[in-house]
């Protein structure tokens, strides 16, 4: 009987001692393991990004690409993005808000085509690859994501040189923007579409759909699509470069605001008030000593009467054909000429949310 006892023992032992991977997170998971081997193994999802990129990187038009949190691209890193290409984000709000944020050194190229735009939307639309657009969602869903963010050296007009970018805390310096070049070159935006974002950081404060911060004339951005953002359509913080072919529909607060002296022109913008939009253009001058002379020419706004208000400061000159009341404070210099027709619809046949 003792040596039967004595076997039980060390076969209790043994049990009790077990090793593997006790991490119930791991693919390789052990439950009957009591103390961990180091054999853990995850499963790596290359499709999902976060955090910063720090080196040269594409996304391939094959996939799914998922943002989860900020997703910074750092000064000399450049990313490039396929035609074609669908980026959706994870749901989230204050600094965990999904948002893909450009530095200032870095490069975004986001070049598609007429036939295969790059779509920015939330991780709740069922598009796929090679769909224009999914059937989940509608053009008044908002803020489920954050937006796109690109920060640039060009110059603004604000209480320093360089500021902070909102929708960025001011613990993460890559959401620095502004400088003294007027040519900066943060890449190439062509044929995208931004869908779904303006999620929520703060009492009253949301994220663009597609915010310019001190971005310069050496980008270009052409053929935007903003869809159901919760904030503004786009916001230009200073800087220096042009807009043109862009399409911004049922917003839930300003389709284009222009702040910091924006110089640069916007040209060729339909816009597509909701009941919620705040207002179809909303203009600023600088906020520093210095200011400058901004342009938004052949401008139509779909609406049965929609609100432009230019605030004391701006500078500069709109052209626009719709429906639109114009306020005007004192001390705005800013000339608007009334077209008789609208843009040419045909610039924005790719445009897939609007017919």
């Amino acid at each position: 009987m003792k040596y039967v006892f004595v076997t039980v023992a060390l076969l209790l032992a043994t049990s009790c001692t077990k090793k593997g991977c006790t991490d119930p997170t791991a693919i390789n998971y052990n439950s009957q393991a009591v103390s961990d081997d180091g054999t853990c193994n995850y499963e790596v999802n290359e499709n999902l990004l976060t955090g910063t990129i720090g080196t040269d990187k594409i996304l391939t038009a094959d996939k799914v690409w998922t943002l989860r949190g900020r997703v910074t691209v750092t000064s000399g890193t450049t990313l490039t993005i396929e035609p074609g290409t669908i980026i959706k984000a994870e749901a989230g709000t204050g600094a965990n808000a999904s948002c893909l944020l450009v530095a200032r050194g870095a490069k975004l190229y986001a070049q598609g085509t007429y036939n295969q735009p790059i779509i920015f939307t939330s991780t709740a639309d069922d598009i796929q690859p090679g769909q224009r657009r999914g059937s989940s969602l509608n053009s008044g869903i908002n803020g489920l994501w954050g937006g796109v963010i690109v920060c640039g050296n060009a110059p603004i007009s604000a209480d320093a040189e360089s500021v902070q970018i909102e929708g960025i805390p001011a613990s993460d310096q890559n959401g620095l923007y502004g400088g003294n070049d007027v040519a900066d070159n943060s890449g190439i935006l062509n044929y995208v579409s931004i869908r779904h974002g303006g999620a929520n950081i703060g009492e009253g404060n949301e994220i663009n759909g597609l915010t310019l911060g001190g971005v310069g004339s050496g980008t270009v951005i052409d053929n935007i699509e903003i869809v159901a953002n919760q904030d503004d359509g786009i916001e230009c913080f200073g800087g220096t470069v042009d807009v043109s072919n862009i399409l911004v529909w049922g917003v839930g607060d300003d389709a284009i605001d222009i702040d910091q002296a924006y110089s640069g022109t916007i040209h060729n913008a339909i816009v597509i008030p909701t009941a919620i939009t705040d207002h179809a253009l909303e203009i600023d001058g600088g906020e520093g000593a210095w200011n400058a002379a901004f342009s938004v020419t052949n401008c139509e706004v779909i609406s049965t009467l929609a609100q432009a208000h230019f605030r004391a400061g701006a500078e500069g000159y709109v052209s626009l054909y719709g429906n639109v009341n114009v306020e005007a404070d004192a001390g705005t210099a800013v000339v608007v000429d009334t077209l008789g027709v609208g843009v040419d619809y045909s610039t924005f046949n790719w445009m897939y949310y609007f017919n």
